[in-house]
């Protein structure tokens, strides 16, 4: 049996942004596409953090709770994306192996891992990709 690949389970088309757009911006990203981490890129398409819905959490557990909404967007649309991404993430390459890749995720306590091909954002492997891969083969043998 060959060897699954990081490359046979992420997910390559990914949405991403900057670390210099608002936080709202990133919130307003993730309900849109119903996803729960993004990527952060500079402007050559490196990686240079990951955001996810955990950040936003912590943010928002930090506002002001007694602000009106108005005032919390307001809040929002100033603040970020570097002041709450995690800028040091690990990261795997395409040709790693899954199992790989999950010891890289259990280790850090990740949901997902950015995956890079010569140096460059190529995908995110999420926990949903190896949840979809063990549907998928279980759907095979029945």
């Amino acid at each position: 049996m060959p060897i699954l690949r990081v490359r046979d389970l992420m997910t390559a088309d990914v949405f991403t942004i900057r670390s210099d757009e608002s936080i709202q911006a990133l919130q307003d990203l993730m309900n849109e596409k119903f996803i729960r981490h993004v990527p952060v890129v500079d402007d050559e398409g490196a990686l240079v953090g990951l955001a996810s819905d955990r950040d936003l959490l912590r943010q928002a557990q930090l506002a002001d709770a007694t602000l009106p909404l108005s005032a919390r967007r307001e809040v929002m649309n100033a603040a970020k994306v570097i002041d709450i991404m995690t800028a040091d993430v690990a990261t795997v390459d395409v040709e790693a192996s899954v199992a790989e890749a999950a010891a890289v995720m259990l280790d850090n306590k990740y949901g997902c891992v950015p995956v890079l091909e010569e140096g460059l954002l190529a995908g995110i492997l999420t926990e949903a990709d190896f949840v979809r891969h063990v549907a998928d083969t279980e759907g095979e043998d029945s």
